[in-house]
């Protein structure tokens, strides 16, 4: 129940009643209102400076999670990277100088990624920390292309040392007769006096020494080219083919033991020790070719001889005596 007001009337003497106008209480509610609107105004600007909401809260923590996994992700990027760099640094330093292989140019290896601009829808979005994101982006990308580029390296290293694997297998590195059985190196490579017409001529190869029915051995990995019997000249021969322009050559022999187109490795036998062909005692003439120019044998004995027998193979193949044959 509203109060009732009196005030005293000075003139009359007497309490009247005092009246309230409309207006009047209009007005003092809508200061009330006012002042209520205006203190709640206050107390929210207050509270919105000075302590955070539960959704900003939650947006802080997400964006502080978010920073610690671009850090640790960044921090990952960088050590593969590194390891990388490593990696390659082995490839150009040390696999391709081992096999003979040119380093991959740094332009190659450090190019940007091609392309138009890569990153233009991400650019045109609009959100914080987009530059975190583009930088990550970026890393990854190059580190993504030096990765493929290293792959593409490796396989190309692989087949280097593959082939340098058949070509090492493929140089004729060992005596064709071993020196348990080898009488003597009778003569060498270079002008000799024939046996038959007595006269100098360019001797072609190293004539072994050696007793009928000694063994003979291929002295590379390679496929029989020529297996051929003559009663003049070389007499019962063969010729091993043994690729990247490496053949030899073995003449005079009393038999042999494989046939046209055969493989062979390195140590197998071949055949036997003769005096077939133009030939004035039991021995194995033995060539070399490389891309067809014959070259003197005993520069290849190095794979089954000490250093102090490949020292007298030198010495005995460079004595200017008489052939055993042509």
């Amino acid at each position: 129940m509203a109060r009732i007001k009196y005030y005293y009337d000075t003139e009359t003497c007497k309490y009247e009643r005092v009246k309230t106008r409309t207006s009047d209480v209009v007005l003092n509610a809508l200061g009330l209102l006012s002042l209520t609107v205006a203190m709640a105004v206050g107390l929210l600007i207050l509270y919105s400076n000075y302590f955070e909401s539960p959704k900003e809260l939650i947006l802080q923590n997400e964006v502080k999670e978010l920073e610690f996994y671009y850090d640790k992700m960044t921090k990952e990027v960088e050590s593969l990277s590194s390891i990388l760099e490593n990696v390659e640094h082995r490839d150009d330093n040390i696999y391709r100088v081992v096999l003979g292989a040119e380093p991959i140019e740094k332009s190659i290896r450090h190019a940007g990624v091609g392309g138009v601009d890569r990153y233009a829808e991400l650019k045109e979005k609009d959100f914080s920390r987009k530059e975190i994101v583009l930088s990550l982006n970026e890393k990854v990308d190059q580190l993504r292309r030096k990765i493929y580029i290293e792959s593409k390296s490796q396989d190309e290293v692989v087949l280097l040392a593959e082939k340098k694997e058949k070509l090492y297998a493929a140089i004729p590195a060992i005596q064709p007769i071993s020196n348990k059985q080898l009488v003597a190196i009778a003569s060498g490579f270079g002008w000799r006096t024939h046996p038959i017409y007595k006269v100098k001529k360019m001797h072609t190869g190293i004539d072994f020494a050696a007793s009928i029915g000694t063994p003979i051995y291929a002295t590379a990995d390679g496929t029989v080219a020529v297996a051929e019997v003559k009663f003049s000249g070389y007499g019962k021969m063969v010729e091993i083919d043994h690729g990247f322009g490496y053949r030899t050559r073995y003449a005079h022999m009393h038999d042999f033991k494989v046939h046209l187109g055969q493989s062979v490795k390195r140590g197998d036998l071949i055949g036997f020790v003769g005096n077939t062909g133009l030939s004035t005692a039991p021995h194995l003439h033995y060539e070399v070719f490389i891309k067809g120019v014959q070259v003197d044998p005993v520069h290849y004995f190095y794979n089954d001889l000490s250093a102090a027998e490949y020292e007298k193979v030198l010495e005995l193949s460079s004595i200017e005596n008489q052939s055993l044959g042509m």
